[in-house]
């Protein structure tokens, strides 16, 4: 029933019954795994063809999930879709660590709970450090070091745009990107360019219609962060300098505009999972974006950061940990900045998530540091010793 469903879809789409019937608790079971099958390679063949009715279930809802209409049917299929994703963060947690990034193209920025969920998964083998722990090691975790498996395709983000693949294929690599660093060079320009909908006119009625294309945003930040990654292993291999990594991250932030950086910074924060060297290295990346000079970026992240656990857990590790650092690490000042105090009701939210967010000691600026690395060099070397396999005394 599945295949077939699947082999018309070419032809006319799936119908939304079918779509949920293939998705329910019920049928989970048999197209992500073959009890008959004990090869466990063919097991993916199952979980591929589960994922395109997910990610069709998920983009049917989105026009009606983004704008926040929903009538008695579409929130009823999304109480249901919500089940459905509890049942495979319970049972099949590795399908959704699998194909995470093509799930985020396809739920709204709206809804972050939904998101929290997919995000939260980890491999059933691994045992999470408690993030709560006042001296833990992020950099020296065995499984900071590990690469992600990520199955989702790229293909659907770039169909719409390939011309940016041309432009990172040119000067996402050794060693053009070292010119990257200058913040004024045109790649940037071009980038924004490319990342704004070719068709996009404002809204005549005054209704706000994202200018951006967030799945092609998605596939940027995915893309930078893997060469970053893979460079300094390089270097770190080499002993050379690591200039070149952080810097890219730094100027395409302060070229944006405010809607364009928040969906740049959701995009950052997707990758702040279970322990993995993509969660080390984007947790890197925003805590180098807060020690900006820029206090606009400082309340953005913020931003980002408290949206996702205001919401009822789960929360992704990745998030805790970098949310943690952010409010205990004396470094970073985070209570002295304005935007914590601006209001009553928002500096009880935010004494609120810091209770939740730490052990029971005092939440202020003079709580000792996690201990991790902090300024931009050495959290740069830190990554490469984690990703090299190197530990450090």
């Amino acid at each position: 029933y599945p295949l077939c469903a699947l082999a018309v879809s070419d032809e006319r789409p799936v119908s939304t019954q079918s779509t949920w019937d293939l998705t329910s608790a019920l049928h989970a079971p048999l197209i992500l795994v073959d009890p008959r099958d004990k090869n466990v390679a063919n097991h993916y063949k199952g979980r591929r063809l589960f994922h395109i009715l997910l990610v069709d279930l998920l983009r049917f809802q989105y026009p009606h999930l983004d704008t926040a209409s929903l009538t008695h049917t579409t929130l009823l299929l999304y109480r249901g879709t919500l089940r459905v994703l509890l049942v495979l963060l319970h049972d099949f947690p590795e399908f959704l660590c699998e194909f995470h990034t093509s799930f985020c193209d396809v739920i709204p920025t709206t809804c972050v709970q939904m998101r929290n969920l997919i995000l939260s998964a980890f491999p059933r083998k691994m045992r999470l450090p408690d993030p709560f722990l006042p001296n833990l090691k992020v950099d020296l975790l065995p499984e900071i070091r590990d690469s992600p498996v990520n199955l989702s395709p790229d293909a659907p983000a770039l169909a719409k745009n390939p011309k940016l693949q041309e432009l990172l294929v040119t000067y996402i690599k050794i060693p053009v990107i070292d010119k990257l660093i200058d913040p004024s060079h045109h790649f940037y320009e071009r980038v924004i360019e490319l990342l704004i909908h070719r068709d996009y006119e404002p809204s005549k009625d005054g209704s706000y219609r994202c200018k951006y294309d967030i799945p092609l945003i998605n596939y940027l930040v995915i893309h930078i962060g893997r060469f970053c990654i893979e460079r300094i292993k390089i270097k770190q291999r080499q002993g050379s300098s690591q200039q070149g990594t952080m810097e890219i991250f730094v100027n395409l932030l302060y070229r944006l505009d405010h809607g364009g950086r928040y969906y740049f910074l959701n995009s950052i924060a997707n990758h702040l999972r279970y322990p993995n060297n993509n969660t080390h290295f984007f947790s890197c990346v925003l805590l180098v974006l807060f020690e900006s000079d820029c206090v606009v970026i400082k309340e953005a992240i913020t931003r980002v950061l408290l949206e996702r656990l205001i919401v009822h857990r789960p929360h992704p590790w990745g998030l805790l940990i970098t949310f943690i650092e952010l409010i205990k690490n004396p470094r970073y000042k985070f209570w002295e900045f304005e935007f914590t105090r601006c209001a009553p009701e928002i500096e009880r939210l935010f004494e609120s998530v810091a209770r939740s967010c730490m052990a029971p000691q005092r939440q202020s600026s003079k709580v000792n540091s996690s201990g991790s690395s902090k300024t931009h060099k050495t959290l740069q070397q830190s990554l490469a010793n984690s990703a090299s396999g190197s530990r450090r005394p």
